[in-house]
């Protein structure tokens, strides 16, 4: 019998503007992709702004070293996102950074630096006592491991794609269109053609069993998703070049998945829905 991804603990994905003070136990957030144009990092700011978070995890991207090396692009906004990450760190906030391929400079620092604390990998346990394992994701992505060349190629052609994104979306919002991604829809037509997503999710989630946690959330493929696989649920938060998404846990343990993208409308094109699943064989 095909396994449904909606666990009944798992609420809506909702798609919002910027939100009055909210408190979360955790926030999940990765691939701000600062250092390019295409980084959302205002969007970004609001939401710390309007998020009083204990637990913040910082899954792997947050600085785009690849792009640093063709050109240096530092606007102060960017400067300003890592300077709003410092202060929360000093005020209470718990910050892991976990770094993933674009950033993977940072794993020299592993440890603890400026209250910030750096690790390959973390186990994150929820308040109802469910155990998370935090990976970026790159570490189960054939491409970027074993063919970097390819995946150094393969980047340019998607920051070309998301460099048209600005021009299409103003155009959009002078009719009246929410948010539409071209280098999104590109890459779901290219990566479902291959069934890149799905093999990727499962490669994470056969990685995960070996830890013996409840779940796996990672990042890396700027996809978002919850979803069920056997007693294993994976969790990606997406991105911030693209959807602006972000997985949160609430006080009681809950877990939500939350489109905070600065001009979302009625009209916003909406996560892809769950899709069922067959049962996990590697």
């Amino acid at each position: 019998m095909p396994l449904v991804a909606d666990p009944p603990r798992l609420k809506n994905v909702r798609v919002v503007k910027a939100l009055s003070a909210r408190a979360v136990r955790t926030a999940w957030v990765s691939d701000l992709h600062l250092g390019t144009r295409a980084s959302n990092a205002s969007a970004f700011l609001d939401f710390l702004r309007t998020h009083e978070i204990g637990t913040l995890y910082i899954v792997g991207d947050l600085i785009d070293v690849w792009q640093l090396r063709r050109g240096i692009y530092w606007p102060q906004e960017h400067n300003d996102v890592i300077q709003k990450i410092l202060r929360a760190a000093r005020k209470g906030t718990q910050v892991i950074y976990i770094p993933g391929n674009h950033d993977e400079f940072v794993e020299r620092f592993a440890g603890v630096y400026g209250n910030i604390s750096i690790q390959k990998h973390a186990i994150h346990t929820t308040a109802d006592g469910r155990r998370i394992l935090i990976i970026h994701g790159h570490e189960l992505d054939a491409v970027v491991q074993n063919v970097r060349w390819l995946a150094f190629a393969g980047d340019l052609g998607y920051q070309f794609l998301l460099s048209l994104n600005p021009a299409i979306n103003f155009v959009r919002r002078r009719f009246g269109h929410g948010y539409w991604s071209l280098s999104a829809y590109a890459k779901k037509r290219v990566k479902d053609a291959v069934s890149f997503i799905g093999e990727f999710e499962k490669a994470i989630v056969h990685y995960a069993e070996r830890f013996q946690v409840d779940a796996v959330l990672c990042g890396h493929i700027h996809s978002a998703s919850i979803r069920q696989f056997g007693a294993v649920t994976y969790y990606n938060c997406g991105d911030w070049v693209e959807t602006c998404s972000a997985v949160i846990e609430n006080r009681d343990g809950t877990i939500e998945l939350l489109n905070f993208h600065p001009f979302a409308t009625s009209n916003a094109e909406p996560f892809e829905p769950a899709r069922e699943l067959l049962p996990l064989s590697l």
